[in-house]
């Protein structure tokens, strides 16, 4: 079955790959390595090896099972274009995903060239799935915002940005090519804290470009409204 964590922009998770290693500094408190590590050791359970990486053969087939249409968030405790990551595995699962047409998948990552290398060698049926959504994540200037600009080089139906844990002011964005815009704050015990006039930013230039944009959380120990400057953000692309 799925493995259900609180995403906001999402209905389910589907993890065929499990565990990844750090890449910039927005892995540092990564809350799906601390979920993890709780059960390393722990004979049978999913994660008994912790956060190590590791491929899930057996998991590849659960979208096909699920009769009711998902929005599936592909790979919360990993990431699939992780170096580790044999390309024939993710071909494997880009044909699951072609199979499992009544699903929208999303597939994040913070490895912005090698999923530009690997999408863009696959076969030509699996390239550009209209119910596969491809992005990348965003945690701040230097390591983050560069990965939008190979985003537009992925062929996809799709294209989104995640900017989160939102870590510094990410300046100006150039958002031509991409669909959706999700931003949010780092939660946990050692968040680092997020400004109002960041997200704000973010927002503004989402209006001005055109692109649907969601606030997913202001971040922190505890829970505070997803209201920025009085309403939510929920937009989202249309279907299509």
């Amino acid at each position: 079955m799925s493995e259900r964590i609180d995403i906001e922009w999402a209905d389910t998770t589907w993890n065929p790959v499990r565990g990844c290693t750090p890449v910039g500094p927005g892995c540092r408190h990564c809350s799906a390595r601390t979920f993890a590590e709780r059960w390393r050791g722990v004979p049978g359970h999913a994660y008994e090896r912790g956060f190590d990486l590791r491929l899930v053969p057996d998991a590849l087939d659960e979208p096909l099972v699920w009769r009711r249409p998902r929005r599936v968030a592909v790979g919360s405790t990993s990431d699939l274009f992780h170096g580790g990551v044999p390309a024939a595995f993710v071909e494997q699962v880009f044909r699951t995903m072609h199979a499992a047409e009544r699903h929208t998948f999303l597939v994040l990552t913070r490895r912005a060239e090698r999923m530009r290398d690997v999408v863009g060698a696959l076969p030509i049926e699996l390239v550009a799935l209209p119910n596969v959504w491809l992005g990348v994540s965003v945690e701040d200037r230097s390591h983050g915002v560069p990965r939008i600009a190979v985003l537009r080089e992925v062929p996809a139906a799709r294209r989104f940005v995640a900017i989160e844990p939102l870590l510094e002011d990410v300046g100006a964005l150039d958002l031509r090519g991409i669909d959706w815009v999700l931003a949010g704050g780092e939660t946990g015990l050692h968040a680092r804290p997020v400004r109002d006039e960041w997200v704000v930013a973010i927002r503004d230039q989402c209006e001005a470009a055109g692109v649907p944009f969601f606030f997913k959380q202001w971040g922190g120990a505890r829970r505070r409204a997803r209201e920025l400057e009085g309403r939510t953000h929920d937009a989202r692309p249309g279907p299509g």
